[in-house]
C-alpha cells in the first residue's frame, strides 16, 4: 500500500537571489501524530536544506515556531496535519513584519516597544538580597498571572487589523505585557509606563476587534488588558481633575 502524504506550500523568499517571493511545493509524508513543524523538519532534513524558519521547544513554550498555517496565525508545532489532510497546506511567515528570508520574520519593531513599555518589574522599594525575596500572596499573584503567561509568539500581532494598519501602535503583547507589571503588587513603575501606553500609540489605538485574543496560543486575553488599562486611564484622568496633586 502506497505511503499516504500531503503537500506544503510554503512561501519562500531569497533576498541573494530573487527581490519578489515565491511559493514552493512540497510532498511529505502524512502521520496522524505529525504537526506542520515536523513537516518542515522534514523537508528542510530530507529535501531542501535551504528552507528558513524559526523553532525550539517544539512544546508550544518558547513561541519561536509562529507562522501563518492556511491564513490563520498558528504555532506550527500545535498545528496538526490531520486537521488539514487531504487538502494541503499553505505555510507563510507572520503577516504585519517584515520578512528577513522565507519564514523568518523581523522582531526588532517588537523588541522596540517591549523596551517602551518597560516590560519588566521596577521595585516600589529596593532592598538587599540578604532581605530575601519580594513575596506576594497568592491572591496578589492571581490579579496578573494570566497576562504573564505570554510567550512573546506574535500571533496576536499576525492578527491584529490595527498593527497591520497602524505600526505605530504598540500591539496587544507588549500592552498586556506592561498591564503585567502595572497590576504586581511589588512593582512601582506604573507611572513610567502610563505615559506611553496611554499614550494615543498605545491604549486608544484598539478597537477592541479581539482577533489578539482569539488566536492566543496561551489564553492570556491581551484584548481584555487594553480594555482594562482603558477604563484605569480614565478613572485616574478623572481622578486628577477632582483631586489635582498638591490639593488637600
Amino acid at each position: 500500500m502506497p505511503e499516504k502524504s500531503i503537500t506544503l506550500e510554503v512561501f519562500r523568499y531569497l533576498p541573494e537571489q530573487s527581490d519578489e517571493p515565491k511559493y514552493q511545493k512540497y510532498d511529505v509524508p502524512y502521520r496522524e501524530d505529525w504537526v506542520v513543524l515536523d513537516a518542515l523538519n522534514y523537508i528542510k532534513d530530507h529535501i531542501d536544506g535551504s528552507l528558513s524558519y524559526r523553532w525550539s521547544c517544539r512544546m508550544g513554550v518558547c513561541g519561536s515556531c509562529g507562522m501563518m498555517v492556511n491564513g490563520e496565525p498558528r504555532l506550527t508545532c500545535a498545528a496538526f496535519l490531520r486537521d488539514f489532510y487531504p487538502q494541503p497546506i499553505r505555510v507563510e511567515p507572520l503577516t504585519n513584519f517584515p520578512v528577513i528570508r522565507d519564514l523568518i520574520i523581523n522582531l526588532e519593531d517588537f523588541l522596540h516597544k517591549l523596551k517602551e513599555v518597560k516590560a519588566w518589574l521596577i521595585p516600589k522599594q529596593e532592598k538587599p538580597v540578604s532581605e530575601g525575596e519580594y513575596l506576594q500572596s497568592p491572591k496578589e499573584l492571581a490579579t496578573y498571572k494570566q497576562f504573564s503567561m505570554c510567550i512573546n509568539c506574535m500571533l496576536c500581532y499576525a492578527a491584529c487589523p490595527v498593527y497591520g494598519l497602524e505600526p505605530k501602535f504598540l500591539g496587544p503583547a507588549a500592552i498586556a505585557l506592561g498591564q503585567r507589571y502595572n497590576l504586581d503588587s511589588r512593582d512601582g513603575g506604573k507611572e513610567e509606563r502610563t505615559d506611553i501606553i496611554a499614550s494615543s500609540e498605545g491604549i486608544w489605538e484598539c478597537t477592541f476587534i479581539g482577533e489578539c485574543s482569539r488566536v492566543c496560543p496561551k489564553h492570556v486575553d491581551p484584548a481584555a488588558a487594553i480594555q482594562r488599562a482603558k477604563v484605569q486611564s480614565t478613572q485616574e484622568w478623572w481622578m486628577s481633575l477632582l483631586l489635582p496633586k498638591g490639593a488637600k
